[in-house]
Parts: structure tokens; sequence; C-alpha cells
């Protein structure tokens, strides 16, 4: 973990409520796709983490939704402003258990964390199939960052206005080596009982800290407790205890 302060080179805005920011500053604590960072803005007491989306040299790329009072203030700044950034936090995903053929599973804005996954492994020479799962065509973004990238890469949408209609498991391949997957707790859930490899999981919780001593973010595994800031916000599918 790395406390710094970041320039921002500058944002735009993806949909209507998902933003790309990109920042210049020392990225040296990020060392897996799949960590997150947190950002400290003025006048709040609790710092905003945000999934690293894309990290090359310096520059990191972040993607946010505008949720709240943090994401909306943090949508209005512009280039050359500064912002204090605690990097290198979480554990990211483990590229070691891909395999040949990895499945990525991404909803809404767990999106962003898969693609620096995506990247990596491409340059590791998987072959990788990517799954993007939204609510209509108005939400869909990165499908073409991803097939840039070379990878295979299937849309879904609840209400069929773009790609396949349903969710993102209604598109599982015929085949894959290992599930990689981030989004909200429902979809989390669905791949757990469809998939039939292992699985890494990113959780989304809310956070007081992000770094593990508020402990407000624990979920529960098979060997107890585990604060999803610190040792996830990755979880292996065996360790997994869906909460009731």
């Amino acid at each position: 973990m790395k406390d710094g302060l970041f320039t921002v080179l500058g944002q735009k805005k993806l949909t209507e409520t998902v933003f790309e920011i990109q920042l210049t500053g020392d990225t040296a604590a990020i060392t897996r796709p799949g960590q997150f960072v947190n950002l400290r803005m003025e006048g709040l007491y609790l710092r905003r983490p945000i999934s690293v989306c894309n990290l090359e040299g310096e520059t990191l790329t972040l993607i946010y939704k505008v949720v709240g009072k943090g994401t909306e203030q943090l949508s209005r700044v512009q280039p050359g402003e500064v912002i204090p950034v605690l990097t290198g936090l979480g554990n990211g995903y483990d590229l070691l258990l891909a395999g040949e053929d990895p499945l990525l599973i991404g909803g809404g804005v767990g999106v962003p964390p898969l693609f620096l996954l995506a990247r990596r492994l491409r340059d590791a020479g998987k072959h990788v199939s990517v799954i993007l799962g939204f609510n209509t065509a108005a939400e869909c973004f990165y499908a073409d960052r991803f097939r840039a990238l070379g990878c295979d890469v299937t849309v879904t949408t609840v209400d069929g206005s773009l790609g396949v209609r349903g969710f993102v498991t209604d598109a599982l391949p015929g085949t894959y080596s290992h599930v990689y997957t981030c989004g909200p707790e429902p979809m989390l859930r669905a791949v757990y009982r469809t998939v039939q490899t292992g699985g890494s999981f990113s959780f989304e919780k809310r956070m007081g800290c992000g770094f593990g001593a508020c402990m407000g973010c624990s979920c529960r595994t098979i060997t107890g407790y585990k604060r999803i800031c610190k040792e996830g916000p990755v979880l292996q599918k065996e360790e997994i205890i869906w909460e009731d």
C-alpha cells in the first residue's frame, strides 16, 4: 500500500452515469489486475474505493459510476487537479490459475478490473473469452476495447437491446479453463451456481478504511471471516460461503 498524490490527466463520459478518468503518479504499488485504489475527495471523510481498469507506466485509468456525493464530485474534477490516492490495495487476480482458455465475466461497473486482467492474459498468450453484462445497450461500455485486445467478446443485455438477451449466465461458452468474474452479488451468485470450473470472484462491498483496519467489509468463508479490502476483493470459488 502506498499513499501519494496523483494529477488528473483528463476524463470522459462513457455512458449517462459512467466515467473514465486518467491520472498520473507513482503506480509502483499496483502489482496485480483486480487491485483497487482509494481516492480522497476534498471535504469528505471516507475515501472512495475504485478498481484499477488499466495501467501503463505511471498512467492509471479508473472507471466509476456516479452513485453519490463522492463520485459526483469526482466527475467534476478537471485536468491538472491533484487527488490523494492510496494504491496497491487488495489481493487482485492470480494469473497462474488461468489455464489456456480463461473466461472473464463482468457485470456493469464490475467490468473495469477485467480489462487489465485481459491485457495480461493476452500478453501471456492465452485465448481469452469475455462476457459483459448490462441492463440495456445504453449502459454498455468497453466491449470494443476488449475486442481490440484480441478477446472473444459477448455482450448480454437484460432487455435484449444489444447482444444476447438475458444474463451473463445465458451466454457461457462450451469450454473454458477458469473463470474470473466481478460484478453485483446477485450476478456472482448466479455465476457460482452455473460455471463448471474453478473461479476467482471479485466482490463489491461498501468499505470504510479500505485497508483492513475497520473490519467493516468482512465476508464469511470456509476458513473464517475475510476482509474484502485486505484478503479480498478476490475470493476463490471453493472458499465462498453465501450468506442467506
